[in-house]
């Protein structure tokens, strides 16, 4: 079906509450993760618990690349605040920066899962790329009008994904 490329492979309430341990056991070693609407609300800074989120995972033995499509003003503030390797302008959902940031890690798409709040962009790129995809709810209503369009076509799309998972 057409819509089957926009599916995620998983859907969860927050990115903080994936079962990484789990995923690593799998022999996931990479995470990939969207920022805004994904870990904080729009253009917010890295709270305490994005930190030690990003503690925990260097803990289980993740390496991990921010990827977004803003500009490096917006990410690498909050890379550093984290701890993670970054990408930004990544492109998504063009392949080329999945890839790229597979690379700073030295992962590959078996390896490598993707955590996002947004089907068109987040979750279609890291399809194509064959990332295992996780589609998080987003943290924040409040979002640019070019977002909030996206939304109601993404509301469309997650009922046919759902249909098809009864």
């Amino acid at each position: 079906m057409l819509l089957d490329r926009f599916y995620p492979d998983c859907e969860a309430d927050s990115a903080y509450n994936l079962p990484y341990e789990k995923l690593y056991e799998l022999g996931y070693r990479g995470v990939l993760f969207d920022i805004d609407n994904t870990l904080v609300p729009h253009g917010a800074p890295a709270t305490k618990k994005a930190v030690a989120l990003f503690e925990r995972l260097r803990e289980i033995g993740f390496d991990t690349t921010l990827i977004s499509n803003n500009k490096e003003s917006r990410v690498k503030p909050f890379a550093d605040a984290v701890g993670s390797k970054y990408l930004y302008k990544a492109g998504k959902p063009s392949r080329n920066g999945y890839e790229k940031a597979m690379k700073l890690m030295n992962t590959r798409p078996g390896t490598t899962i993707f955590v996002g709040d947004q089907l068109f962009t987040d979750v279609w790129g890291a399809k194509r790329s064959g990332i295992f995809s996780y589609l998080t709810k987003p943290i924040h209503p409040k979002e640019e009008i070019q977002i909030v369009l996206k939304r109601r076509l993404e509301a469309i799309v997650l009922f046919f994904y759902h249909r098809k998972l009864r």
